[in-house]
């Protein structure tokens, strides 16, 4: 697997709650979990199940960063 996104995190699906276009998939990484919103048809394509092991990779245009 090559891409030219930078941030990938691995991690583990623990959640997917369809919706009829949508669908978001919770993924537990060593960062914590994050949740994906993906279309439906991309969880069904990939055959995502709770318990598979998946890549997050995460692609930002902007991270802002503050200091309290």
């Amino acid at each position: 697997m090559e891409s030219s996104l930078r941030n990938h995190l691995k991690g583990k699906v623990i959640e997917i709650i369809k919706g009829g276009a949508v669908s978001e998939v919770e993924v537990e990484t060593s960062a914590g979990i994050i949740t994906s919103v993906i279309t439906t048809r991309s969880v069904e394509r990939l055959g995502l199940k709770v318990g598979d092991e998946v890549f997050a990779a995460i692609k930002a245009s902007e991270i802002s960063i503050e200091k309290p």
